[in-house]
């Protein structure tokens, strides 16, 4: 096989680079992990669009640090000439949940209209921006919206939860009481699956409610107005 001098240089300017960055990936993980000892396992080291600067990753944890690992830096990168927060767009992404790894079977079902666009919602039933949200919610159409019993609110939610979760039709007391502010009655079942959804919440950062996760994998924590949720479902394809 036959290479151009300039093909050649390429590929030689190619290997010396890589090296470059392997050595300095293996000189920040060193001097990080003896320096700080208690500094939670790099999963990884990668170049920013920053000159000189580096992402540490550790688990979706990200902060930054210099070539050699003598600066550790926690805080936003922001790009201000195309105005984009890279920080967050990156923890945006190791946040991500697949919409397929969901566990559906914990959750309750509504369909509305062809039911084709698909809405997850993590909501604690004592929750008050759960319930503006929730009223919000009854103008979307054509939608499944697949609902997660959170209670992180105390002893109180874990029990409306459970009578939720119990009831004959699960979809109609939660909008009695989310929308109409119906106690739901009580009601005994076998209430692990609630145990569930808080163990997979935990494992995934969800630490609010309500959280919406979106067919795409993108999640928005809080009550954001229908306008974004529609522009969000739009979206996707």
């Amino acid at each position: 096989m036959k290479f151009s001098l300039s093909k050649l240089a390429l590929i030689v300017a190619t290997a010396l680079s890589l090296g470059s960055v392997m050595a300095q990936e293996a000189a920040i993980r060193k001097n990080l992990s003896e320096r700080l000892p208690n500094l939670p396992k790099i999963d990884e080291v990668s170049k920013t669009p920053m000159n000189g600067l580096f992402e540490i990753r550790m688990g979706n944890e990200v902060m930054y640090s210099d070539a050699t690992g003598n600066f550790l830096i926690q805080g936003a990168l922001i790009d201000v000439k195309q105005k984009r927060n890279l920080t967050e767009e990156r923890m945006d992404k190791l946040s991500a949940i697949p919409f397929d790894q969901l566990p559906l079977k914990i959750a309750f079902t509504q369909v509305r209209g062809d039911g084709k666009r698909k809405l997850a919602v993590f909501a604690d039933p004592n929750c008050g921006y759960c319930k503006r949200f929730e009223k919000d919610l009854q103008k979307l159409d054509n939608v499944t919206i697949h609902h997660f019993l959170y209670p992180v609110l105390g002893e109180d939610s874990k029990t409306k939860s459970k009578n939720i979760w119990c009831a004959k039709d699960k979809a109609k007391t939660w909008n009695d009481w989310m929308i109409n502010g119906t106690t739901p009655p009580t009601a005994n079942c076998d209430a692990s699956a609630i145990d569930s959804v808080v163990a997979f919440g935990q494992k995934n950062r969800i630490t609010g409610t309500p959280l919406l996760l979106f067919a795409d994998g993108s999640r928005v924590p809080g009550a954001v107005p229908m306008t974004q949720v529609e522009k969000m479902l739009a979206e996707i394809k």
